[in-house]
């Protein structure tokens, strides 16, 4: 399968990001595990977007999912995922970052708006990120999820099948 130029490794980030600084562009940026795309991630992704001129997705790595939503997971590997979400016309580009926490990727892309779903709240997001983002000048939104939308109840679903 050929990757996407939208497929941006951690190491081009910094110059991709100056580049859009230089250009005026406000950048959204939201990162999240994407491991089963669905209607709730598009409705999310399209929301995100309309915060701001262009969208970078962080993707956590296969390593970090596993760690995060059990040994079963991912589904779709980390290369596969990015793919799927750079064909999106909402998302301008995408990078895989191999930690649990966002921070490091949070710290390279210096967003000017980080987008998270309405499960967090700025009390429960983590302290670091949160610290990364605001200290950088870049703002926080909540997009609310679509009632019944996740990965975790379509991979539910499925077993039950």
């Amino acid at each position: 399968m050929t990757t996407s130029p939208k497929v941006l490794s951690l190491a081009e980030i910094p110059a991709w990001r100056e580049d859009q600084r230089r250009a005026g562009r406000r950048l959204v940026v939201t990162n999240g595990c994407f491991d089963l795309l669905h209607t709730g991630h598009i409705a999310y992704l399209e929301a995100a977007r309309s915060q701001g001129d262009l969208l970078l997705i962080g993707v956590n790595g296969d390593a970090s999912v596993a760690a995060l939503k059990g040994p079963s997971r991912p589904i779709n590997s980390e290369a596969d995922r990015a793919r799927l979400l750079a064909a999106l016309a909402a998302v301008d580009a995408v990078t895989i970052f191999p930690e649990k926490r966002a921070g490091h990727f949070l710290e390279r892309v210096r967003p000017d708006v980080w987008v998270k779903g309405g499960d967090y709240s700025l009390e429960t997001i983590d302290k670091d990120e949160r610290h990364t983002v605001e200290s950088a000048g870049g703002q926080i939104v909540f997009i609310p999820f679509l009632t019944g939308k996740s990965t975790s109840s379509l991979v539910e679903k499925i077993l039950r099948l």
